[in-house]
């Protein structure tokens, strides 16, 4: 496998040179934005044509996320796995624009960075992170949106892009490995082992996703795939490239663990869920953030606690219906 150099602030800014000079579309955006001592070839050149400013968006040694002035964000692929996950993420992207309520990111430009690897120049979308603010009832109203257009977005077209299918996965498996994980975070008076005794075999099996229920998922809401800002409204969604097709509790889950819970439930509420994807969504997040927290305390994973912590807190929130009814007849709005 040909090993991928390390991208430099120098390299990043011969990039975004060549990307924005070459690419059609791109050097209409970056004429718009020329002006002053901005050179039309760069988007944001100085007057000494030393470049756009650049500087890593991630930590580590090799940064692959890289923000390109004030309005672009440059994504390396660092491998071919991820050079195929970038260039489908960019087809899927111009699918599920017209079905959602927020932002999807638009390349500007795209092309290879490395042989065999691609990049792609993205429009910033404005706002913070999901991390950063809290959702408003009007944002919870957002991610209804949001919910209610990916289940609209066609399966076929999806998988016709190289969308892959994920299996559901066993809610009761998760509940038996939650149950062992549950004990050591007692052992280390991080958790009530308690608490998970609300979630029973029975109840695990009474939540098994439905056939036929399978619908596009972004299956990484995180806070940082939210855009969201300072008044609460949820402006974009960020991190395209893990979509599958597949259990629409995952995308549940997944904004409990970025916002809580009860702005979860009312959000997939709000698009039209029921009971059962609400519930089984509820008690994803909250088993898997039993397991990940003792995972990192067993690894000494440090670096990682303070965000564990902050979505076990965000998953195990109270909601107005804690217990798992009788679903067999029903499945009404919670």
């Amino acid at each position: 496998m040909t090993q991928a150099p390390t991208p430099t602030a120098d390299t990043v800014r011969r990039l975004v040179r060549s990307l924005l000079k070459d690419g059609k579309e791109a050097g209409k955006e970056a004429g718009r934005e020329a002006k002053g001592g901005r050179d039309a070839r760069g988007g944001e050149e100085t007057a000494q044509d030393s470049g756009p400013d650049v500087r890593p968006a991630t930590e580590g040694p090799d940064p692959v996320t890289w923000w390109v002035g004030t309005r672009h964000v440059l994504r390396l692929a660092p491998d071919r796995e991820a050079t195929v996950r970038q260039r489908r993420e960019l087809r899927l992207r111009d699918l599920v624009r017209p079905h959602v309520p927020v932002t999807v990111p638009v390349s500007v430009a795209h092309g290879e960075w490395a042989p065999g690897l691609t990049c792609t120049l993205d429009t910033k979308v404005p706002g913070g992170s999901g991390e950063e603010h809290d959702v408003s009832a009007v944002g919870e109203a957002d991610l209804a949106g949001l919910l209610s257009g990916l289940r609209e977005v066609p399966v076929r077209q999806a998988e016709t892009l190289g969308v892959p299918r994920a299996a559901p996965r066993s809610l009761e498996a998760l509940r038996r490995a939650a149950v062992r994980a549950a004990e050591r975070l007692a052992d280390a008076d991080e958790f009530d082992a308690a608490r998970l005794n609300q979630l029973t075999a029975p109840a695990a099996a009474q939540l098994a996703a439905q056939s036929g229920s399978a619908v596009l998922t972004h299956h990484a809401l995180t806070g940082g795939h939210l855009v969201v800002s300072a008044d609460g409204r949820v402006r974009g969604v960020l991190g395209w490239a893990d979509a599958v097709v597949g259990d629409p509790a995952e995308d549940i889950a997944g904004l409990a663990l970025a916002v809580g819970s009860p702005a979860a439930v009312r959000a997939a509420t709000l698009a039209g869920y029921g009971a059962r994807p609400c519930l089984r969504g509820l008690w994803l997040a909250r088993c898997d953030t039993v397991v990940h927290l003792a995972g990192a305390l067993t690894s000494r994973d440090t670096g990682r606690l303070t965000l564990l912590r902050t979505q076990l807190r965000r998953a195990w929130e109270p909601i107005l219906l804690e217990r798992v009814t009788d679903l067999r007849d029903t499945d009404d709005a919670l």
